[in-house]
């Protein structure tokens, strides 16, 4: 049980680590890390990834930042997210689990690739 615990708690430090340093990709780190785990149900898994991501992205943008965010250049993309965010909720619940697992790792592969070149 104890090791367990400093698995999860190991994970959880190169996730905030790779989120800190790159601004984002944490989560892609913690989602089969978490699947792994067993813990979590295949459905929970990206659930819990955003839970615990959450705090990791606010100590970072405060942290980060340095007061310097440019909330006039970030605003219309806070605005966007909010109904993108909701039409997700609605999408999600209809797509299966192995199809959305699918489209994310197409979307990974399409950054990865867009800046390596």
């Amino acid at each position: 049980m104890r090791s367990k615990k400093w698995r999860s708690a190991l994970a959880g430090t190169l996730a905030g680590i790779v989120n800190g340093l790159f601004g984002a990709g944490g989560g892609m780190l913690l989602v089969p890390l978490l699947r792994s785990s067993g813990v979590f149900g295949e459905d929970e898994v990206f659930r819990a990834s955003v839970m615990i991501m959450l705090p990791m992205c606010i100590l970072s943008l405060t942290l980060g930042t340095k007061g310097s965010l440019p909330w006039s250049e970030a605003l219309p993309y806070l605005l966007g997210a909010i109904p993108g965010g909701l039409a997700a909720i609605v999408i999600g619940k209809r797509i299966r689990t192995l199809w959305l697992h699918r489209i994310l790792g197409v979307l990974i592969l399409y950054g990865g690739v867009r800046y390596l070149c």
